[in-house]
């Protein structure tokens, strides 16, 4: 019985390829299956996209084992469920044959991540190492050369807005909008009625080529869209 494979979750960062580390570099230039999700049929995997580069310079790229597992942006938890644990076992027959994996995912696998959930259904029954990636919001700060928070102040990330967002607001001295294409203009409105002096800027597509920083909220949202709000100390 062969031994089994090891699954490696490689952060890719936020856009640019050269963000990508030198650890998650050697090891794409040499596993010999790599998962790419997406969230559906039609559109490509972004997370792919930024590797690609890497991967063109593998003497065996045409016989690379590239998977492309679809995860739908939905909120259902039972059909999310579903396609974690189907996703899981897709991984379990390669590590079962011996081959180890790579499991890519966009900025940091630890933050929001899909990964995190396939991770949970195999930890303990295969060697798993975890690969850390630039954050789209730590990018962003990048973009606009200015620091997310100093000395002792509070961040807080919040990737979807709910009945928290006046406690949120009460003790964070940054905030960070993820997934800021879902921003309401209720949420905005909230946000600007805050009385403390604040800088609030948008980045789309931060480090690609498209990349764009506005200052406010963006009107556009396109889906790779994160917003800064920044409080100003009284």
């Amino acid at each position: 019985m062969a031994e089994k494979g090891k699954l490696y979750g490689i952060g890719v960062g936020p856009g640019d390829t050269e963000l990508l580390t030198l650890k998650a570099a050697r090891i794409l230039k040499s596993v010999p299956v790599i998962f790419t999700p997406k969230s559906s049929k039609e559109k490509e995997s972004i997370a792919l996209s930024i590797v690609k580069p890497i991967l063109e310079e593998r003497d065996d790229y045409k016989r690379l084992m590239l998977v492309t597992p679809i995860f739908p942006m939905i909120e259902d938890k039972e059909e999310l469920e579903k396609i974690w644990t189907s996703a899981s076992e897709m991984i379990a027959q390669y590590l079962n044959s011996g081959r180890d994996v790579a499991f890519i995912t966009l900025g940091d696998p630890s933050v929001f991540s899909t990964y995190a959930y396939v991770q949970k259904k195999l930890i303990g029954e295969y060697e798993i190492e975890t690969v850390p990636g630039i954050t789209s919001f730590t990018a962003c700060a990048a973009a606009r050369n200015k620091a997310l928070v100093e000395q002792n102040q509070i961040l807080s990330i919040v990737p979807k807005i709910d009945d928290r967002l006046e406690q949120v607001l009460e003790y964070s001295d940054s905030i960070v909008l993820m997934k800021a294409s879902r921003n309401t203009s209720e949420l905005e409105k909230t946000i600007e009625q805050d009385e403390r002096q604040k800088e609030i800027y948008s980045v789309q597509n931060c480090t690609r080529e498209n990349e764009k920083i506005i200052e406010g909220f963006s009107n556009e949202k396109p889906y790779l869209t994160t917003t800064i709000i920044k409080f100003e100390d009284d």
